[in-house]
């Protein structure tokens, strides 16, 4: 942790303005009436991104880009669009056809709340909305700008990222995987979106190539880091502190690093790999001082979080 950052201040000011983003961009309420399924899909999405989440892959966005002193209005928007990626992707995989649950950040899914049809249409809906933010007809973003990010947000979220991911975690149930599969599995399904996040708010600031490359190793370490302490938070926390179903990996017989490595060397290994993201920022505060420490105190919170 970085003594004289205060993340909490810090992430109450950065989250007020995701907020307000994510309510003015997400379907906001329209003058003119709408169909019954019109207005039942914008509730769909509103519900699936408001007013839950802990926020971590757009905070990390807009903290990337204060590193490198880029453009905030540009990192706004790469913010919000990883959180509407990261909202489909829940929608999705809460559904009967993935993992079938029924709570989601404090409450009913997507599906449970408005039914499959429009809980498939609304994780559509969002995903699409994404790229809309990240590519404005005003001049807030930059073409070039907005191609990186398009590129980035979308390798991320595809079949070598999340997409990937989750299609060999459904393949993966009850069988045997060694830890560099399992790391491998992971570094897709939950890692890919966290470093894109980072990667994506860099990008506001076009950095030199060996600024870019510390944050995508910071990146990789945190995207590790956070499914390990995902892991052990599911068999040593409750449904109502996670704010989703506690044990359900294990109840489904899905590989995870307790189940392959235990309790404690789980415990030990995000410690490594918190290390390993700090230690690569070091690059990164030789060209911006002190502009890492956002990064370094979410990177702490996000391995020592209880929840």
């Amino acid at each position: 942790m970085v003594p004289s950052f205060d993340l909490k201040a810090w992430t109450q000011e950065q989250a007020g303005r995701l907020e307000k983003a994510l309510s003015d961009w997400v379907a906001p309420p329209s003058q003119a009436p709408a169909s019954a399924g019109l207005q039942q899909l914008k509730e769909a999405m509103r519900y699936a991104v408001l007013d839950g989440g802990k926020r971590l892959r757009p905070l990390l966005a807009l903290a990337a880009c204060e590193a490198v002193g880029g453009n905030p209005q540009a990192a706004l928007r790469a913010a919000c669009a990883v959180e509407l990626i990261h909202a489909y992707s829940l929608v999705h995989d809460d559904m009967p056809c993935m993992d079938n649950d029924v709570l989601r950040r404090g409450k009913p899914t997507v599906h449970v709340q408005f039914g499959e049809a429009q809980a498939l249409l609304a994780g559509d809906a969002l995903q699409a909305l994404a790229f809309e933010l990240l590519t404005p007809a005003d001049t807030a973003v930059d073409t070039a700008t907005q191609a990186q990010l398009c590129r980035v947000l979308a390798q991320a979220s595809g079949a070598q990222g999340m997409a990937g991911g989750q299609a060999i975690d459904l393949a993966s149930v009850g069988l045997p995987l060694d830890a560099d599969q399992l790391r491998e599995m992971h570094r897709l399904k939950t890692g890919a979106l966290l470093k894109a996040s980072v990667l994506m708010g860099a990008l506001c600031g076009h950095p030199n190539d060996a600024t870019l490359l510390a944050l995508g190793e910071y990146g990789a370490a945190i995207g590790l880091a956070f499914q390990v302490v995902d892991d052990i938070l599911d068999v040593t926390a409750d449904s109502a502190t996670l704010g989703k179903t506690a044990g359900k990996d294990a109840f489904h017989d899905k590989p995870t690093f307790v189940s392959l490595m235990g309790l404690d060397a789980s415990k030990a290994y995000a410690g490594q790999l918190l290390a390993r993201a700090l230690t690569s920022l070091d690059a990164v505060d030789g060209a911006n001082p002190h502009g890492t420490a956002a990064l370094r105190a979410l990177a702490d919170m996000l391995v020592n979080r209880h929840y």
